[in-house]
C-alpha cells in the first residue's frame, strides 16, 4: 500500500506541477531530471531516421522561446478589491482573495473545492466567479449551480443583488411548473445560471444532461460524498468546462469521502476508490506522514478559511451549554425504556454483539433522545381527550421549562430567536405552545412549499420587529440569521 500510495503522490505532483504550470504546454518546461521515467520514453514519431543529433532550427527555436516568454509574461487577471460588476456592496478582502484563487484554477483548467467555514461568503465568491467570467472572460454561461431546496431562493436573490447582469433562472416546483420555465425561460432562450435543487436534477436530468456548462457547481458538496448514490451518478455525467464545490465543513474527517469529491473534480487522477481506500487502512507513522504529502498536493485544489483568521471585524460567537434536568414524567419514561431492554444494554458491553443487537440499540437511543426532547413524542402521555395547552406541556419537559424563562427574557430585550429540530412532531408541540404564550412565530420545514418558504423569509424576517420567533427544521443560509439567538 506504502507504494501505491507513493505511486499516487507522485502523479498529484506531477499533475498539480503541469497543471498549475498553465497545462499542456508546461509539459516542455518539466527538468528531465525532475520528470517521471516514463515521461523520457521516446515515442516512435520522435525518432528521426536514426538521426540522434537531429537540432531545430532557428524558426522551431525562435518559436519555442516566443512561445515561453508569453507564457512566462501573461499574468493571470487579480483584483485587488471588489471587482467593477459587483454591485450589491463590497467585498470583503479575503473574499476577493477567494475569487483570485478560482480564477486561478480557472486559468489553469482546474477544478477545486471552496469549503471556507459557514457565514464567510462562499454564495459570494461563487456569483462572483461566474460575474468574471461573463465580464472578463466573456462567457456569459451557461452555468448550473446545484443547491437545498431550502438556500434556492436565497442563490436567486443574492445573485441579482450582487451580480444584477446575471441572467438567472429558477427551476423548481412541481411538473407542470417546471415544463413551462423549461419551455418559456430555458431551452432557446437567453440566460446565464440555472440553479436547481438535488431533487430537481435527479428528475430533470434528461434535459440538464443537453447543456455543455461553463461551470457546474454543487453547494452542500457533502451530498455527493456516497459516489454510488443516485445525485452523485447523475452529475457525473452532465458536461462542464469547470467544476465547483462548495462545503463549509473540514474535508479531512473521512478520506473515503475526501475521494469521492476528488473524483468528481478529477476523475483521471483519483479513478479508483478500491485502491485509495487500501492506502489508508493502518495508522502507521510512515502513512500518516504519506497522508500529510497529499493533503499538501491538495492544497491547490481546496480553500479553506475560518472566522477566527478571516473575519476580524465579528464579535466572537458565544456558545452557552446548559445542562438541564428531567421532569418526574422524563425520568419514569427513561427508566421504562432502559428496563425494557436491559437484557440487550447488558449484551453490548460485550464484544459479542451481533449486528442486529446493534440496529436495536439505536433504537433505544432514539426513544431515549425522544424522550429528552418531550415526552409527548410518545403516544398516549399526553392527558386527554380532551387535549389542551396548558402548563402541563412545560411542566412536563425540562426543556420546556427553561425554554418558557428565556423567551419571557429575550422577549422583552427585543431579540429573534431560532429553535431548530429535525423531529416534526416536536415542532407541533413548539407551535401549540407559542400560540398558547402569544409568541409571534412562523414555521419553515420540509413541508413547506417553496413559494411560502420564500414569502415566509424575505417578507417576514424584514417585518419582524419584538418577540419574533421562528421555528425551522432543515438549513437556511446563515447571513438571514446574523444577530440571532439560536
Amino acid at each position: 500500500a506504502t507504494a501505491q500510495l507513493d505511486d499516487l503522490i507522485a502523479k498529484a505532483e506531477l499533475y498539480s506541477k503541469i497543471k498549475l504550470s498553465g497545462g499542456e504546454t508546461a509539459k516542455t518546461l518539466i527538468s528531465p531530471l525532475k520528470a517521471a521515467p516514463e515521461l523520457l520514453i521516446r515515442s516512435p514519431s520522435q525518432d528521426h531516421g536514426g538521426d540522434h543529433r537531429h537540432r531545430r532550427t532557428e524558426r522551431e527555436e525562435d518559436e519555442e522561446l516566443l512561445s515561453e516568454t508569453k507564457h512566462i509574461t501573461s499574468s493571470v487577471q487579480r483584483f485587488e478589491s471588489s471587482p467593477f460588476y459587483v454591485k450589491g456592496g463590497e467585498m470583503r478582502d479575503y473574499q476577493v482573495r477567494g475569487l483570485n484563487w478560482m480564477i486561478q484554477l480557472q486559468n489553469d483548467n482546474i477544478n477545486g473545492i471552496l469549503a471556507d467555514e459557514m457565514g464567510l461568503g462562499k454564495t459570494l465568491q461563487t456569483i462572483s466567479m461566474l460575474g468574471y467570467m461573463k465580464h472578463c472572460r466573456h462567457k456569459s454561461g451557461p452555468s448550473l449551480i446545484i443547491v437545498p431546496k431550502s438556500t434556492l431562493s436565497n442563490w436567486m436573490n443574492e445573485i441579482k443583488r450582487w451580480v444584477p447582469t446575471l441572467r438567472p433562472v429558477a427551476l423548481i416546483g412541481m411538473q407542470e411548473e417546471r415544463n413551462q420555465v423549461i419551455r418559456d425561460e430555458i431551452m432557446g432562450k437567453e440566460w446565464d445560471v440555472l440553479v436547481t435543487s438535488y431533487e430537481i436534477c435527479i428528475r430533470e436530468k434528461a434535459m440538464l444532461r443537453k447543456f455543455h456548462y461553463i461551470y457546474l457547481v454543487i453547494d452542500e458538496a457533502h451530498r455527493i460524498k456516497n459516489e454510488k448514490s443516485k445525485l452523485s451518478d447523475i452529475v457525473r455525467q452532465f458536461r462542464s468546462q469547470n467544476r465547483l464545490l462548495i462545503t463549509g465543513t473540514p474535508l479531512q474527517n473521512n478520506l473515503h469521502e475526501l475521494w469521492a469529491l476528488l473524483n468528481f473534480l478529477m476523475p483521471d487522477l483519483f479513478s479508483s476508490s478500491e485502491l485509495f481506500d487500501d492506502m489508508f487502512k493502518t495508522n502507521s507513522e510512515q502513512e500518516q506522514n504519506l497522508i500529510q504529502r497529499l493533503h499538501a498536493v491538495l492544497k491547490p485544489f481546496i480553500l479553506r478559511r475560518i472566522k477566527a483568521d478571516v473575519e476580524k471585524r465579528l464579535p466572537p460567537k458565544k456558545e452557552i451549554k446548559i445542562y438541564i434536568g428531567l421532569s418526574k414524567m422524563q425520568r419514569d419514561l427513561y427508566t421504562k425504556i432502559l428496563m425494557k431492554d436491559i437484557d440487550l444494554v447488558n449484551s453490548m458491553l460485550s464484544a459479542n454483539a451481533s449486528k442486529a443487537d446493534r440496529v436495536r440499540l439505536l433504537n433505544i437511543l432514539m426513544q431515549l433522545r425522544k424522550c429528552c426532547n418531550h415526552p409527548y413524542l410518545f403516544d398516549g402521555l399526553e392527558p386527554g381527550p380532551p387535549y389542551t395547552t396548558d402548563m402541563h406541556l412545560i411542566e412536563n419537559c425540562g426543556k420546556m421549562v427553561l425554554l418558557d424563562k428565556l423567551l419571557a427574557r429575550l422577549k422583552e430585550q427585543g431579540s429573534r430567536v431560532l429553535i431548530f429540530s429535525q423531529m416534526t412532531r416536536l415542532l407541533d408541540i413548539l407551535e401549540d405552545y407559542c400560540l398558547w404564550r402569544g409568541h409571534e412565530y412562523f414555521r419553515l420545514d420540509g413541508s413547506t412549499r417553496h413559494e411560502d418558504r420564500q414569502v415566509s423569509i424575505f417578507n417576514n424576517f424584514s417585518l419582524a420587529k419584538h418577540g419574533f420567533y421562528t421555528i425551522f427544521l432543515g438549513k437556511l443560509p446563515a447571513e438571514l440569521f446574523r444577530g440571532f439567538w439560536v
